[in-house]
């Protein structure tokens, strides 16, 4: 079982206390509805899924209920680190090889 840190519980919990909620840091189109249908195609359906260090969106459903973002690595499925939403994504991660 995976344990995830809630940064605004402050405690590291079972993963059945959590939800993924997809990629974190997609940015919304200014003006969505006049939008492409190439351009909103890629904005709501087209993620990155890399080997490695994957950024995502995280929501405590059991605990706080809120939203945070994680950095996970998708070969080994470890937590490197959680952060508030709305922060900005880390440029160095702790125990990360290459990002």
């Amino acid at each position: 079982m995976l344990l995830i840190r809630c940064p605004y519980c402050e405690q590291e919990l079972p993963e059945i206390e959590f939800r993924n909620a997809g990629e974190a840091h997609v940015a919304r189109p200014p003006d969505i509805a006049n939008e492409n249908d190439a351009d909103f195609e890629k904005y709501f359906f087209i993620r990155t899924n890399p080997k490695g260090i994957i950024y995502e969106r995280w929501r405590h459903v059991h605990g706080c209920a809120r939203f945070f973002n994680a950095a996970r690595d998708t070969v080994t499925d470890r937590f490197l680190l959680t952060y508030k939403a709305g922060e900005k994504k880390p440029k160095k991660l702790p125990g990360a090889g290459k990002q």
